[in-house]
């Protein structure tokens, strides 16, 4: 059933793989900046700033000796800016720690800043076509279909799905499966309605399956099943208006300015927010404080300011 499995959605990738730039190289600094690029963030939004990024910074020496205010300002419009910042420290550690070459271990590599176990796990795949199992969304939703159910019908732990991820990898083809596998995700096994009646999957699917069984009318071709999805938790704090709102604002009045200014910290707030007084002074203090723990600004008793 494996053998089918593999078959089928290499078969299905070979004909509707999108034409994705960061599918065209090997190289693993590209890689990397992708990868980190596009956690939590949509691919449509993510590509123009790839371009943009590796043409301010064409190699990873190039972008561990820049200025840590213009990888900033690169960054603007991807959000999440802490992850520019570890991009870069990452960056300087491969050059100082390892000859200036991104670690090809997934061990190795989960050791550097903002690198968790899903982006280590496709650097290795991605860049250097290792056989790694990993587990981004669109994966995990893959997976727990496929071999466990729909998403509402049995509770798989990470370490099942992973171990049922790393069975279906066909040997030497790591690279090819993990990009086909996301595919599916993204395209047909969507969150919400999936697109059942035309995935390459379907008929090796538990979920599908299951749906069958339980609304047999549901036979006709043209009609997915329900999948019954949970849905996900909202935020308790809506985004405007929230911390991370703030946060995101702050980085924006910073990067407006010309390299090397300052902004007093009354005048940010008052950019920041419409309503700032001298009573908010503390809130945008911590803040600020936050924001220069993450190495995303400096702050004295002038004002604030992007990172050398």
């Amino acid at each position: 059933m494996i053998e089918s499995i593999q078959s089928d959605l290499l078969q299905w990738f070979a004909s509707h793989a999108r034409d994705l730039p960061w599918r065209r190289t090997r190289d693993p600094y590209a890689i990397m900046v992708a990868e980190i690029m596009l956690q939590q963030t949509q691919v449509d939004r993510v590509i123009p700033k790839y371009h943009a990024f590796l043409a301010a910074f064409p190699t990873l020496t190039a972008l561990a000796a820049a200025p840590t205010a213009e990888v900033i300002r690169l960054w603007a419009g991807l959000g999440y800016n802490r992850r520019a910042i570890n991009l870069q420290r990452a960056a300087q550690i491969i050059v100082t720690q390892h000859n200036g070459q991104v670690p090809d271990s997934v061990a190795v590599l989960r050791t550097l800043p903002g690198i968790g176990p899903y982006t280590a796990g496709a650097i290795a795949c991605f860049a250097f076509e290792q056989d790694v199992a990993f587990l981004d969304t669109n994966i995990r939703r893959v997976v727990q279909r496929l071999c466990v159910g729909a998403d509402h019908e049995a509770t798989a732990t990470n370490a099942d799905l992973l171990a049922h991820a790393a069975a279906l990898i066909p040997p030497g083809q790591g690279w090819t499966w993990n990009q086909a596998i996301m595919e599916l995700g993204a395209l047909i096994c969507t969150a919400s309605n999936p697109a059942c009646w035309r995935c390459p999957l379907r008929r090796h699917c538990r979920a599908y399956t299951n749906a069958l069984n339980a609304e047999p009318a549901l036979l006709a071709p043209v009609v997915a099943p329900t999948m019954k999805r949970v849905a996900e938790p909202r935020p308790t704090e809506p985004f405007v208006g929230s911390r991370r709102w703030y946060r995101g604002r702050i980085i924006a009045a910073l990067r407006a300015l010309p390299t090397g200014a300052i902004l007093p910290l009354f005048e940010l707030g008052q950019q920041v927010r419409a309503d700032f007084t001298a009573d908010l002074e503390p809130w945008l203090q911590e803040l600020v404080r936050d924001l220069e723990r993450d190495g995303l600004l400096v702050v004295n008793e002038q004002g604030a300011r992007l990172p050398d």
